[in-house]
């Protein structure tokens, strides 16, 4: 039991301590949340305009088409745009999006951090649309018709009595895509960004030990999403108090 444990502190100091390793890791951590943050705030973003455009197609589209007006093409035309990008980007996987996104799209871009929060939050927005978009869609539409006795247009509407329903309807179904896109980052290794996985495999190419640092990273991992759970968990728990 000795020598396993002194064999155990070994490989502690070996792949942590030695030559300051473990500053690889807490580096690599800071790059995973700075993508993982900027990209859920794109995701949230576009993924909110995507199914607007989506859903109001959906409720509207037909009753639009009977007036033949200007918007009613307008609309046509960016619902086009919204079914193809979100086939393409949930059709296609994650880690090839980010691929192209460096090495073609921005592919003389020197900021490969920035380029992975637009390939990430791009991929993210599309999954997130459709869970709004369903939101959206479960809403009774008795709500849109109390938004317009009390004189809101469609947007007010939008903003003030359904998407506060609808958050709490879809978020759940967000923790879950957020928790993803977290895992997901550990492919920006790819483009040779130096983030939480990428600092532990370089660190096991230099210790030929593999096994204190990809636990050490999976345990990072770990702790981020139960944080991430005990956060929505309790905001889940506040948003239902509120309800009462």
């Amino acid at each position: 039991m000795s020598a396993w444990w002194d064999g155990l502190k070994a490989q502690f100091v070996l792949n942590f301590i030695n030559d300051n390793r473990w500053q690889s890791l807490v580096s690599g951590l800071g790059v995973t949340l700075q993508i993982t943050v900027f990209a859920v705030i794109v995701g949230i973003l576009l993924g909110a305009l995507v199914a607007t455009v989506r859903s109001t197609w959906d409720k509207s589209g037909e009753e639009m088409g009977r007036r033949k007006s200007p918007a009613y093409y307008l609309l046509k035309g960016f619902n086009v745009i919204c079914k193809i990008y979100l086939t393409v980007i949930r059709g296609t996987p994650v880690v090839v999006q980010l691929m192209i996104s460096y090495f073609i799209i921005f592919a003389t871009s020197k900021n490969a951090v920035a380029v992975a929060i637009f390939a990430f939050g791009l991929n993210s927005a599309a999954y997130v649309a459709e869970i709004i978009r369903g939101g959206i869609m479960s809403i009774d539409e008795g709500q849109f018709e109390a938004g317009r006795s009390l004189g809101f247009n469609y947007p007010q509407t939008m903003i003030y009595i359904i998407l506060p329903q609808v958050f709490k309807a879809v978020l759940p179904a967000l923790l879950n895509e957020f928790i993803t896109l977290v895992k997901e980052t550990s492919v920006a290794g790819y483009v040779g960004i130096m983030d939480l996985t990428k600092a532990g495999d370089v660190i096991r190419s230099r210790t030929y030990s593999a096994f204190m640092p990809l636990f050490a990273v999976a345990g990072i991992y770990l702790v981020i999403v139960i944080i991430l759970e005990t956060v929505f968990g309790r905001l889940e728990r506040r948003l239902r108090q509120n309800e009462r």
